[in-house]
């Protein structure tokens, strides 16, 4: 435990800095539909019995979908995940019987000390995330490899893409000392845990370890809100759109994809017809390019989702910057991968 980060591992030291590549969830309303921003609400998941935990729908199912085809095309025994959520930690043997009900093995839960944020003086820490997980992710960097790449998901409903970009921007040193001291106690964070992140961010490497952030509209926030963080942040309206996109990067396979869709309209209500319309809404944002489009629309007539006849509402761009299968930029003009600096302190949402 280190101020309110409490952590549970379930590897060895050696396993968590020998994968290259590392997924990072965040549980609530991202992956599991869990309200933990109220007093109500954090208490109604503390009560809640894992076998009614609801999960995001699809998100179980990406999951083994990215573990399988991991395993097809590398060999992996082992799927590198962590979660993090601001449940407490007395939260953790009920939600590890939830991973288990789920056959998910991750290699490490960060839990928030919120029961001992109950006390007077304390409770607007109970709703305030930036902190809390920002010690979290920097305490993870230090278990991880030099080199490692992370994969992020979160939601709108807080400050995820936020404390993303922040975890990005310490770790490769964007930013200086001043400067994130000065962002960090605008958002609310203690002078107690800017320290910590200080100290932390003096035992890692100095290089970026974030790959790609997906935010999970929760709240139905504008998208476009997500520009000023550029490309590599994604928000998606449901788990389908994550799968595409981790498709066109080589991360999935079109069977994974599929599975999604199964699971979203056999046991969460969605229609055909509704996820084939987010799939025309990805393409005129311009996230979903023109190979990956062209591979997976006779994939999706053949299965019967689209007719053989269908067009999109926009031609999808063409791919400009592709780096080991990942695809960094499309024809015309867009915003930067990565911007240089990210107002951090203005929310137009």
């Amino acid at each position: 435990m280190n101020g309110d980060v409490v952590f549970f591992r379930y590897v060895s030291e050696g396993m968590e800095k020998s994968h290259e590549e590392v997924f990072l969830w965040d549980l609530d309303k991202t992956y599991l539909d869990t309200t933990i921003d109220s007093l109500s609400g954090l208490m109604t998941t503390i009560l809640e019995r894992a076998l009614n935990k609801k999960n995001i729908p699809g998100t179980n199912t990406l999951l083994q979908s990215l573990s399988e085809y991991r395993k097809q095309q590398k060999g992996y025994m082992y799927f590198p995940i962590y979660f993090i959520t601001a449940s407490p930690p007395q939260m953790e043997e009920r939600i590890s019987e939830k991973f288990s009900l789920d056959n998910i093995r991750p290699f490490g839960c960060f839990y928030k000390d919120n029961l001992a944020n109950l006390r007077p003086g304390r409770f607007w820490r109970l709703t305030k995330q930036v902190g809390y997980k920002l010690q979290a992710l920097m305490q993870l960097r230090t278990r991880l490899g030099e080199n490692v790449r992370q994969i992020c998901w979160g939601d709108d409903s807080e400050t995820d893409a936020i404390i993303y970009n922040l975890y990005s921007d310490i770790c490769s040193r964007r930013l200086g000392t001043n400067d994130i001291r000065t962002t960090l106690e605008k958002l609310n964070v203690t002078g107690e845990q800017v320290n910590t992140i200080l100290e932390l961010q003096a035992q890692i490497p100095e290089n970026d370890p974030v790959a790609k952030i997906y935010i999970n509209l929760a709240t139905d926030t504008d998208p476009d809100y997500y520009l000023k963080f550029g490309r590599r942040t994604l928000a998606t309206y449901n788990t389908f759109q994550v799968a595409l996109d981790m498709y066109q990067d080589g991360r999935l396979n079109q069977d994974g994809i599929y599975a999604v869709i199964q699971d979203m309209v056999y046991n969460y209500g969605f229609t055909p017809e509704e996820l084939m319309k987010s799939f025309d809404e990805f393409i005129r944002r311009g996230v979903l390019g023109e190979r990956a489009y062209n591979e997976v629309r006779p994939f999706f007539i053949e299965k019967g989702l689209l007719h053989s006849s269908y067009q999109p509402s926009v031609a999808p761009l063409k791919e400009k910057l592709v780096d080991e299968g990942r695809v960094y930029e499309m024809e015309g003009v867009h915003e930067p991968w990565i911007p240089d600096r990210i107002d951090y302190l203005h929310d137009y949402r």
